[in-house]
């Protein structure tokens, strides 16, 4: 038997970042959508757990029991009293390191893989809260779509969403650790009181709306900062999608992908286009979303 599940990239249309917590995270209002580039995590019976990765800088991507769908098997198969006898397959196509939850998403498809391979029949919450023990954007994998995270993400509100947003995604040269970004955060804002996360009625409403002008007035990142301040390069790739057209250009999430907002499919064509001929990233890739969140195949 082979079980394959499909998961989606995502985009932060909102992140904002609250300080630090005693246990290191930060409260967060992040609102997440899901975008039309997959990762497919393929499951099939082994001896003892093994990982695989192919596609666009699979050898980024460790394949020892660190990578999160390793630990997606590991933790479903503690839970249910098995040993996690599983070869897991990633067909990569989410950029690695690039604050679109590649790593996170095929945990999420790992899980729903493995269940469906082992017939755990675990419930949506427990597949929800083992997601929450791996990692902050990994429920969101599960669910895709929209909603608004808070806690440090992991707690999430489906959100309503009343159309297709075109997105042009800009992957750049090099990665950005996620701890890292934040680190840089708390030393920038470590002269200021940093308030509490609140989400955007506007953004929410936009978002409602399917209003691609009115999303792009709301948009907003509270890492971008900390992600411009350890790749400065990123600098130029955004002013290149502005002068492009793009409604809106931001770092998605913690970077180094950077996201341009545009109003149809025909912009998306050629804001991709400027950004390509612009020589400030390597790569260019255009989609749209909502996308669903973990889909068997």
């Amino acid at each position: 038997m082979t079980v394959t599940v499909r998961v989606p990239a995502k985009v932060n249309v909102q992140l904002a970042v609250g300080p630090a917590r005693p246990d290191g995270f930060h409260d967060l209002a992040n609102v997440f959508l899901a975008v039309g580039l997959y990762d497919e995590v393929t499951a099939t019976p082994a001896e003892g757990l093994r990982i695989t990765c192919a596609g666009p800088d699979a050898g980024q991507v460790p394949l020892d029991r660190t990578n999160l769908a390793a630990r997606a098997a590991l933790a479903l198969a503690g839970r249910h009293g098995r040993t996690p006898d599983v070869h897991l397959h990633i067909a990569k196509d989410i950029p690695v390191a690039g604050g679109m939850a590649g790593g996170s998403a095929d945990a999420a498809g790992a899980l729903v893989a493995c269940d469906t391979l082992w017939g755990t029949n675990a419930s949506r919450e427990e597949l929800l809260d083992i997601c929450a023990e791996l990692g902050s954007d990994v429920p969101f994998s599960l669910v895709g779509g929209a909603a608004l995270g808070t806690g440090r993400g992991e707690l999430l509100r489906p959100l309503e969403v009343g159309g297709s947003f075109h997105w042009v995604f800009a992957v750049a040269d090099g990665g950005l650790s996620t701890p890292a970004v934040y680190a840089e955060f708390d030393r920038l804002t470590s002269h200021v009181t940093v308030p509490g996360p609140a989400v955007s009625q506007d953004l929410l409403d936009a978002l409602a709306k399917g209003d691609p002008a009115a999303l792009a007035a709301a948009v907003s990142n509270d890492l971008q900062p900390a992600a411009l301040s350890l790749f400065p390069k990123l600098t130029d790739t955004l002013a290149a999608g502005r002068s492009a057209g793009s409604l809106a250009a931001l770092v998605s999430g913690s970077g180094p992908t950077t996201a341009f907002l545009v109003r149809d499919a025909e912009s998306a064509r050629e804001v991709a286009g400027a950004l390509r001929a612009s020589g400030t990233c390597r790569a260019v890739r255009v989609t749209e979303g909502p996308a669903p969140g973990a889909t068997l195949l």
